[in-house]
C-alpha cells in the first residue's frame, strides 16, 4: 500500500483580499494533493489563514474594527475563492482557532524545556509588513535614502523586553539539514539559505509586548508569542499536536511544505530550528515557488495592477486558471500572466487540440458506430499511438509532477494530445467509412481509448473538464488511475458488453477576451 502524504500550503496572511498569489500557491497544491491521490496514496492537505501579528492589528486599527472581527471577514474570502477555485483540502485552519492555541503553546513549552528560550531586550529593526526581524547588514537604501528590508518594505527600530530562542544552538544542525538532497529546493534558494547560516545566525526574539493580538506566552504575562513562531506551528495543529493520534501517527512529518520564495528562511531555518529544539521530526520537503507578474510587473495598489482570481475565474473558467497558471509558468521560478495570454493559451491548447479531438471523435463514433463500441484488432499504427499517450500520460507526467515540474509534465501530455490530432489527420476517418469500415472503427476506438488515458493524465489540473470527458466516454467514476492508464483490459470488457455514447456536447468551448470598459 502507498505509503500516506501530507502536505501543506503556507497559511495566507488575511489583511487584505486574496489575490492571484494566493490562488497560485494553492492551485498548485492541489494539483499535487489529486495528483497524489490518483497515485493511490492517501492525501491530508492543509491551507488556512496566518490572523495574528501587528499587521492585522494596524489594519484592523485603521478600519475601526477589532481584529478577530477583521480576521473573520477576511478569513471568509479566502474560504469562498478556495471552494470556487475547486480546492480538495481537508482542513482550512486558521491560527485563531482554539487547538492552536494550545499547539502553540505546547510547543513554546518544549522549547522552553529545552533550554533554548531566554528573556532579554531586543533591538533592531523590525519590517511590520513582512512580520520580519532584519539584521542591519540586510538592509538597502530607498530612494529617498530611508532604510527598507530585502525585500523593500519599510523597517522600523524596535526596542522591547522580548523572549528570545537560542538559534545560534542550531547553525550546524541546520546546515547537515540544508545540504541534504531534496529537503529545500529549487537549488537557487536552498544556496541562499546556506549562505545565510554561513553568516552566522543571531539568535531570534520571539514574543512581542507592543500589542496583544497573539498567542499568550505561557507563564509570562504581557508578552505574545512572535507570529512566525504562531504561525508556523499550524503544521502540526492540524495533525493533533501535542495529543498525537491517528493523523499525527500517520502524517507527520510533511511530506511536502509548498511555499512562496519570500518566507523560505522561515520554513527552512526557523521551523527546522523549533522543532529540533521539541524534539519532533523535520518536514521532508520544502519548495519555494516563484512569483506571478502581471505582464510583468509586480502586482501593486499603487499600479492598479492588482488581480482578483476570484474575476478571472468567473470570466474564463475555473479549469481554464488552473490549466495556464500550471502550464505557462515553470514552476519554481517567476512568471507572467494575463487575460490576453490566458485566452490564447486555452483557446489553443484545451479548445482547439483536447477538446476538438474529444467533440470530433465522439461525434463521429455516434454518427458513423451509432454510438456503440466493437471489438477490433490494432495494427502498428494504433499501437504506436497508444503507445505515444501511455508514454506521456503514465510515465513523463507522473515523474515530472512528483518532482513538481507541472509545466513539463503538462507540456508532454500536450504533445501526446498533438499526436493523436495527427493521428486522426493521418488515417482519415471519414474517408475510411466509404472504403473501409472496420478500420473507421479501429481508428475511432484506438482515439477514444487515447481520450480516456489523457483526461485521466491531467485530471489534477483540470478536474471538473476532465471528469466531463470521461462522463462523456461513459467510463463514469471508473478508471482514474495512472495504474488504469497502463492497463488496456477495460477496453474489451466495455465493447463486449455493447457500451453506447451519446452525442456528444462541447466541453472546451473557445475563450472570449471581455470587452475593455467604457470610460
Amino acid at each position: 500500500m502507498a505509503e500516506p502524504y501530507y502536505l501543506t500550503t503556507a497559511i495566507h496572511y488575511p489583511n487584505g483580499k486574496p489575490h492571484i498569489g494566493h490562488a497560485y500557491e494553492t492551485i498548485a497544491a492541489d494539483v499535487m494533493a489529486r495528483f497524489q491521490r490518483q497515485r493511490g496514496r492517501e492525501v491530508r492537505f492543509q491551507t488556512g489563514t496566518d490572523e495574528h501579528g501587528l499587521k492585522m492589528a494596524q489594519k484592523a486599527r485603521e478600519l475601526g474594527k477589532s481584529p478577530r472581527e477583521l480576521a473573520d471577514e477576511m478569513s471568509g474570502y479566502f474560504r469562498d475563492l478556495f471552494e470556487v477555485l475547486d480546492i480538495s483540502y481537508d482542513r482550512f485552519i486558521r491560527t485563531t482557532d482554539d487547538d492552536h492555541h494550545r499547539a502553540s503553546q505546547a510547543i513554546w513549552q518544549a522549547m522552553s524545556d529545552k533550554g533554548d528560550l531566554y528573556l532579554d531586550r531586543y533591538e533592531g529593526w523590525y519590517s511590520v509588513r513582512d512580520e520580519a526581524y532584519y539584521d542591519e547588514k540586510e538592509l538597502v537604501e530607498g530612494q529617498g535614502g530611508e532604510m527598507l528590508s530585502p525585500q523593500g518594505t519599510p523597517v522600523e527600530w524596535t526596542e522591547e523586553e522580548t523572549w528570545f530562542f537560542r538559534l545560534s544552538r542550531y547553525a550546524e544542525p541546520l546546515l547537515e539539514l540544508l545540504n541534504t538532497p531534496g529537503f529545500l529546493e529549487p537549488t537557487s534558494r536552498r544556496n541562499e539559505m546556506i549562505a545565510f547560516v554561513e553568516r552566522g545566525l543571531q539568535d531570534l526574539s520571539v514574543s512581542r509586548t507592543s500589542f496583544d493580538w497573539g498567542v499568550q506566552v505561557p507563564g509570562s504575562e504581557g508578552h505574545v508569542m512572535y507570529v512566525w513562531v504562531d504561525a508556523l506551528t499550524n503544521y502540526i495543529t492540524g495533525l493533533g499536536y501535542p495529543d498525537g493520534g491517528e493523523l499525527w501517527e500517520k502524517f507527520w512529518p510533511a511530506d511536502l511544505h509548498l511555499i512562496g520564495k519570500d518566507i523560505v528562511r522561515f520554513h527552512t531555518i526557523y521551523w527546522p530550528a523549533f522543532l529540533m529544539s521539541a524534539d519532533l521530526p523535520l518536514p521532508k520537503k520544502v519548495f519555494g515557488h516563484g512569483f506571478l507578474l502581471n505582464r510583468g510587473l509586480k502586482e501593486s495598489k499603487s499600479l492598479g495592477n492588482v488581480t482578483d482570481p476570484m474575476e478571472l475565474a468567473e470570466k474564463f473558467g475555473v479549469d481554464a486558471l488552473r490549466y495556464f497558471l500550471m502550464a505557462e509558468v515553470t514552476f519554481g521560478q517567476d512568471g507572467s500572466y494575463s487575460a490576453e495570454a490566458l485566452v490564447n493559451k486555452v483557446n489553443a491548447e484545451l479548445a482547439n487540440s483536447f477538446g476538438n479531438l474529444a467533440q470530433r471523435t465522439l461525434s463521429m463514433i455516434s454518427k458513423n458506430m451509432d454510438g456503440k463500441l466493437v471489438p477490433f484488432d490494432t495494427n502498428a499504427d494504433d499501437r504506436a499511438l497508444l503507445a505515444t499517450v501511455k508514454e506521456a500520460s503514465a510515465h513523463i507526467l507522473p515523474r515530472e509532477f512528483e518532482a513538481l515540474n507541472f509545466s513539463v509534465g503538462i507540456e508532454a501530455w500536450l504533445k501526446a494530445v498533438f499526436a493523436c490530432n495527427a493521428y486522426v489527420d493521418e488515417q482519415a476517418p471519414w474517408t475510411l467509412k466509404k472504403t473501409d469500415p472496420e478500420r473507421m472503427n479501429a481508428v475511432l476506438q484506438t482515439l477514444f481509448m487515447a481520450i480516456r488515458d489523457l483526461a485521466i493524465a491531467i485530471q489534477p489540473v483540470i478536474p471538473t473538464k476532465s471528469a466531463a470527458v470521461l462522463e462523456q466516454l461513459g467510463v463514469g467514476q471508473g478508471h482514474r488511475s495512472y495504474d488504469d492508464i497502463a492497463d488496456n483490459s477495460w477496453f474489451s470488457a466495455l465493447a463486449a458488453s455493447g457500451h453506447f455514447i451519446d452525442k456528444p456536447t462541447p466541453i472546451f468551448p473557445r475563450l472570449e477576451l471581455p470587452e475593455p470598459e467604457a470610460v
